[in-house]
């Protein structure tokens, strides 16, 4: 007789797998690079990453919706910053890895 297990060995990594996910584009990791230094506004991005704002802002709604990026009003702008620095670290020291290879 088989027994079926309700212990799922991947359950812990999901969500990992999903933070992965959400910063799986260079552009998101350009904007984690970038808030890694302080935070900023669409139109500081849009300069220091030459893309369009519409891109920009698409790809910073899926770190928000990931919630690795939060927004906050500034006067009549919205700036935007890291959640936890323990992104800044993951991110910065992927780029370091790629650039040693």
């Amino acid at each position: 007789m088989t027994t079926v297990s309700s212990h799922d060995p991947l359950r812990e990594l999901r969500p990992a797998g999903e933070l992965l996910r959400a910063l799986a584009s260079p552009l998101r990791l350009g904007i984690v690079r970038e808030l890694a230094q302080g935070d900023k506004c669409v139109h500081e991005l849009v300069d220091a990453l030459e893309a369009s704002q519409p891109l920009v802002s698409q790809h910073l709604r899926v770190l928000r919706s990931s919630r690795i990026v939060a927004a906050h009003r500034k006067a009549r702008e919205v700036e935007y910053s890291l959640v936890d620095d323990h992104i800044a670290h993951i991110v910065l020291d992927a780029i370091r890895h790629a650039a040693e290879s």
